[in-house]
């Protein structure tokens, strides 16, 4: 089946409901399942969809839009909208506190990490306040590129109180394989998660384009003692993670 035909609104828009913006990209979006609109082939111009589609372009930009920040159409100024390639997504639970490095093994990926920043530096005041620093105090600070198969996955910068990671460059690999060697692992953490727009060099690390869909995630980790261990700020692609948590309904 052709782009033409399958956009065809006599075969899909009658006796659908919801706008009909939502209603093209629902349509687009069921072309790309099934196989008709493949991944890395270009979508007609808006002006052409609207044509084939009778919608107006407005409609049909505000249906692209979405499918963009979904991670499924791709913007290349210059060049036009593309389907993107389809690659699992990753699931990461909630419940429970894992590193990065083990939560690929689990899954049975290679992961790797690209240093963008480690040593010692003088605290910001949200690592400040976080960490519970004195005002003459240093802070440990990584912040890695995080990579699995071969796909970047996120951005993570880790921050720490020098008594629990005198020495940043000790990490090669797992950070908390290092605290769980020097008795400092945490047990618990509290994450705080927004959706966000990836701004330019965020997203150029990332390998998507500028203002794609991303989560930022914000991790307070604690020692056994109830002492914060770790202040680390993540930001998340968009198009290759889902967060999991499993609700339980309170009983008296």
């Amino acid at each position: 089946m052709n782009v033409a035909k399958f956009l065809d609104p006599n075969s899909w828009i009658d006796g659908s409901i919801g706008p009909l913006y939502v209603r093209l990209r629902k349509r687009i979006e069921d072309g790309i399942e099934s196989g008709v609109l493949e991944p890395n082939t270009p979508l007609p111009p808006e002006r052409e969809i609207a044509s084939l589609t009778a919608l107006s372009r407005v409609t049909v930009r505000k249906a692209i839009e979405e499918l963009v920040d979904r991670g499924v159409i791709v913007q290349i100024q210059g060049s036009g909208s593309f389907v993107t390639e389809k690659k699992a997504r990753v699931e990461q639970s909630l419940s429970r506190l894992t590193s990065f490095t083990e939560d690929m093994e689990r899954r049975g990926m290679a992961s790797e990490s690209k240093w963008l920043e480690r040593g010692i530096f003088i605290p910001s005041p949200d690592e400040v306040v976080v960490l519970a620093l004195g005002a003459s105090d240093s802070v440990s600070r990584i912040t890695r590129l995080r990579i699995a198969g071969d796909r970047p996955m996120a951005l993570e910068r880790a921050s720490l109180p020098l008594d629990i990671l005198p020495n940043p460059t000790a990490v090669e690999k797992s950070l908390y394989e290092v605290l769980q060697a020097s008795g400092n692992l945490p047990v618990r953490a509290i994450q705080k998660i927004s959706a966000i727009n990836l701004d330019e060099k965020d997203a150029e690390l990332l390998g998507v384009p500028e203002n794609s869909a991303g989560l930022h995630i914000e991790r307070t980790s604690y020692l056994s003692s109830g002492r914060v261990a770790e202040f680390t700020r993540s930001k998340y692609r968009g198009d290759a993670y889902d967060f999991v948590a499993e609700l339980r309904l309170a009983t008296n």
